[in-house]
């Protein structure tokens, strides 16, 4: 018989995708504000990354550029529709999408947006509605913005034109002025829940094993984006590799450090690393929050997970394993930002764990 090749199915961006699960009381609460005629001028969406405050937000936007056509229940509409098909494609013309943008010089994605992407917002919702209804502009991180940027959007919310909407997506809702947030309705998306995580992994992943796909789901915390990303570098192999060094504290295997921090090296190892980067902190928020609550026993996401949070509780208390945590986060941060050595970074990291342990 032959063998059958599953392969992951392609996901799509959030402007163009018509699945959206886990958040249908926060859909129905704008679907009936919008009936109602109650809809604020800017609504931030917060949660998570990874969860679909991005797709909730272009539902929203596609539901009310096609006045509702369509649509039975929640904010979804037909994917074959006009409307759908030019969200999809960036081209309707009463929706404007602001993010970081591409920065060809480092061939990279920005690390901020600028101030010139939030004065192109103002210029927008001064143009009439090409259709005749609403004007939508969706800022995707908006934690992103830096002060001009931020400065310059508050600005328009002081004064927010009439059938204007600006919808603010951010996991990071904290790190916006306080001011844009009090101008905002805040509408916060909580997590999703492991078994639709679970099976969201078998929509976009059906090569994922259930076993594998529900240790991601674990790992992922909520998050399908997080799945994806960790199925994609192996994210599984590193978790595991991370623990058994991170068990022989304070006396990690030298060798087997130098082999786990050499793949980081490589030009195409970004990914990999900040991985590798995320679970870590991962691994120490928890260990730090377990011990205080005086809780690291439970179900392992990889053998030995428990056994080595209780070895580095036991060596630390809590709040000094939180301050590291902390410190290794900006590590690995000014490492991506500078485009330092990130070997030597991973190796400095595992000997700060290991001086803390002794």
């Amino acid at each position: 018989m032959a063998r059958v090749v599953v392969t992951p199915a392609e996901v799509p961006a959030p402007r163009a995708n018509p699945y959206l699960v886990g958040h249908e009381a926060a859909e129905g609460e704008l679907r009936r504000l919008a009936e109602a005629g109650r809809l604020p001028h800017a609504i931030l969406l917060c949660g998570p990354r990874g969860i679909g405050k991005a797709t909730l937000a272009f539902r929203l936007a596609r539901f009310l550029l096609a006045k509702g056509e369509n649509s039975k229940s929640g904010l979804g509409i037909d994917p074959e529709s006009g409307v759908f098909r030019r969200v999809a494609a960036g081209g309707h013309a009463d929706l404007l999408t602001v993010e970081r943008a591409y920065d060809p010089r480092r061939r990279r994605l920005r690390s901020e947006i600028v101030v010139d992407d939030a004065r192109e917002i103002a210029q927008f919702f001064r143009l009439t509605a090409a259709e005749g209804g609403w004007r939508i502009v969706i800022v995707d991180g908006a934690e992103e913005m830096n002060r001009n940027a931020a400065n310059a959007l508050l600005k328009i919310l002081e004064e927010p034109p009439q059938q204007a909407l600006l919808l603010l997506v951010s996991h990071s809702p904290g790190l916006l002025l306080p001011t844009i947030r009090s101008r905002c309705r805040r509408l916060s998306l909580a997590p999703l829940a492991q078994p639709v995580v679970i099976q969201l992994a078998g929509r976009y992943r059906p090569d994922l094993a259930q076993p594998e796909a529900a240790a991601l789901a674990a790992l992922a915390e909520g998050s399908i984006g997080r799945l994806l990303e960790l199925a994609e570098c192996d994210g599984l192999v590193l978790y595991r590799s991370l623990v058994d060094l991170l068990s022989q504290t304070p006396r990690i295997d030298v060798a087997a450090l130098h082999s786990f921090a050499d793949q980081f090296a490589r030009a195409d190892a970004e990914d990999a690393y900040r991985t590798a980067a995320e679970l870590l902190s991962q691994f120490l928020a928890r260990t730090a929050a377990g011990a205080a609550r005086r809780q690291l026993a439970g179900k392992e996401t990889v053998a030995g997970e428990c056994r080595a949070m209780q070895h580095l509780a036991a060596r630390a208390d809590p709040a000094r394993w939180a301050a590291l945590r902390e410190e290794i986060e900006q590590r690995f941060t000014a490492t991506d930002d500078l485009n330092l050595d990130r070997k030597q970074t991973m190796l400095g990291t595992f000997f700060a764990i290991e001086e803390l342990a002794r």
